[in-house]
This record gives structure tokens, C-alpha cells and sequence, in this order.
């Protein structure tokens, strides 16, 4: 056995969690019935959304609820709020020479290839400055105040700003794409929750584990590799499902702000301003947008697969350098 594996054995015989009485395990209740009804809660949902909107659709009055001059309850003509049905229905139209459809996959697929750079830049620029907090606590008392006041400046504000910084940039020859800045304002909102999170799993290592390495004579860097960054990714994993669905809200805005065409933001604008009469078109739109959250959160949740071995609870917490 090598040192290294003598030392995160080491550890980790300190921070394994005491062992529970093991429980009675009662037939049928396996692993097939909980993902059975792990997938059957959202498609509940789904559809008691899907009935509240058709009741709303069909109880309240086309101009809305009106008391004086506020109104209380919105419009829900074809033209503010369509059936479900129409919704459905209008992605078979004709859209130039594709299908509604066809347009609004094309487009997804543009805005979750940049949604998902955005979320591995923000993890990757995240981690690094939770490590260096970690590391030097005059850094972090000097740095987390600005991360932190950082997600109060509107991303509709940020937005120009990094699309006219990014048009004076250029890289090995090559001059700044639009889809560049587009990435850059969706990681700045990813990068955020990351680096509470990973900041927060590297200070978790109870004291004795890691002194029990130091006594190893084990440095700063093996004490990270072998300890600090495996108990940080039980709170790196939900940190990133906040990061995926902000790296998606961070495009659509993006691409809107900069008026960036190719991407789902940009044709909810065509559609919106096609929607005079029905809106279907432009609801299909959003709810296109909203499900690219739900595939980037999957795709976060195969990477929670990957690392299942470290998500385990019972890490002692503790402010230790």
C-alpha cells in the first residue's frame, strides 16, 4: 500500500460516520419502488400544474379580475393564456422551413451547449477561489464580502458590459465571439453558490482528521487531496444544481440582453412578437426554455452518480486551516 493510500485510509477511518443498527428490510420496498416514486413525484406535479392552469383558464373571466382600477387576477384569453392543448399543437406549425418544433429544439440545444460551459467555467473559477479562501483566511476575510455583494448587480445591467468589454478582447489571434460574453454572464451567476459550497465542504474535515495526517507528515496539498476535497463534495453536488439551473437563467437573459440570435432566449423575443392573438407559440417557448433547467440538472445528477461514494453524511464540521 502506498503512502498516499495509507494516508486517506487514515483518514477516512476518522471520518466514517458510527454505524446504524441495521433495519428490518421489508419486501417490495427496494430500490425499484423508491425510483418508481422519485418519478413519480415531479410527473404528479406536472400534471396538477397542468389542471390548475386549464382551471384558471376556465374559471376566470377573459379580461381578468378587476377590483377599481388594480387588477388582481390576469387575462386569459387565447392571446395572454392558452390552452394546453394549443400549446401542444403548435409545434407542429410551419415556422419558415422547419416545424415550431424543430426551431425550438434547435435553438435548446444551442442555449444548453453554453449553459453547460457556463456551469463548467463557474465550478472550475467556484472551486479554485474556495480553495484559496480556504487556504489563506486573510484572503477569504478580504474576498467573500465582494463574492457575496458580486449577486447583487442585475444581469441585465452586466450583460452590455461584458458584451462591449469582450469585443476589445482577443485570444491566441482570435478575436471575442458573442457567444463568448454569453457564457462569461452565466457563470458569473454559477460560479457563486460553488464557491459558498466548496468553501464551506473544505472547512468541514473534523480537527482530528486532519491533524491525524499532519502527524503523517502529510503538507497542505496531500491534506486537500486526501481529505478536504472529498468531504467537500456532498455540499459541491446540491451547489451544483443550483449552478445548472443559474447557468440556464444566465443564457436565456444573456442572449436576450445582448440580442445574440441562435439560442431559446432570442426566439422567446420572435415569438413574443408574434404572439398579437395567441400566445401559443411563445409559451411553447418558455416552457422549451424551462426544461433545459430540468435536462441540466439531470446530467448534474449522473455526475452526483459518479461520486456517489462520497456522499455520505456524518463529516464532523469545524473552522480548521
Amino acid at each position: 500500500m502506498t503512502e498516499s493510500s495509507t494516508l486517506a485510509a487514515s483518514a477516512a477511518g476518522v471520518l466514517e460516520p458510527a454505524a446504524e443498527p441495521r433495519r428490518p428490510r421489508l419486501v417490495g420496498n427496494g430500490r425499484g419502488g423508491a425510483t418508481v416514486r422519485g418519478l413519480g413525484y415531479p410527473i404528479a406535479a406536472f400534471v396538477l400544474l397542468l389542471a390548475a392552469w386549464e382551471l384558471v383558464k376556465t374559471l376566470v373571466p377573459e379580461n381578468g379580475v378587476s377590483i377599481g382600477d388594480q387588477r388582481v387576477l390576469p387575462r386569459t384569453s387565447d392571446g395572454a393564456l392558452p390552452h394546453v392543448w394549443a400549446v401542444l399543437t403548435v409545434l407542429g406549425e410551419k415556422d419558415g422551413k422547419r416545424s415550431v418544433g424543430a426551431t425550438l429544439l434547435h435553438t435548446a440545444g444551442f442555449t444548453l451547449g453554453l449553459a453547460l460551459l457556463a456551469l463548467v467555467l463557474g465550478t472550475v473559477v467556484g472551486s479554485a477561489l474556495a480553495v484559496l479562501m480556504q487556504r489563506f483566511s486573510v484572503v477569504e476575510r478580504g474576498l467573500l464580502p465582494y463574492v457575496i455583494v458580486s449577486q447583487t448587480v442585475p444581469l441585465i445591467a452586466l450583460a452590455p458590459l461584458v458584451a462591449g468589454w469582450g469585443g476589445r478582447v482577443v485570444i491566441a489571434g482570435q478575436p471575442w465571439k458573442p457567444w463568448m460574453s454569453i457564457v462569461v454572464i452565466a457563470a458569473y451567476l454559477v460560479f457563486f453558490p460553488v464557491a459558498i459550497g466548496v468553501l464551506r465542504g473544505l472547512q468541514s474535515p473534523a480537527k482530528a482528521s486532519v491533524e491525524l495526517l499532519h502527524s503523517c507528515a502529510a503538507g497542505w496539498w496531500r491534506t486537500l487531496l486526501h481529505l478536504r476535497l472529498p468531504a467537500a463534495v456532498p455540499y459541491l453536488l446540491p451547489a451544483l444544481r443550483l449552478g445548472a439551473a443559474a447557468a440556464v437563467i444566465g443564457v436565456v437573459v444573456a442572449e436576450i440582453s445582448t440580442g445574440t440570435a441562435g439560442g431559446i432566449g432570442r426566439q422567446i423575443i420572435v415569438f413574443s412578437q408574434q404572439s398579437t392573438g395567441n400566445a401559443a407559440r411563445l409559451y411553447a417557448a418558455v416552457i422549451a426554455a424551462a426544461l433545459l433547467g430540468v435536462v441540466l440538472t439531470t446530467l448534474v445528477g449522473l455526475a452526483e452518480f459518479a461520486l456517489r461514494r462520497y456522499s455520505r453524511p456524518g463529516h464532523s464540521s469545524g473552522d480548521i486551516r
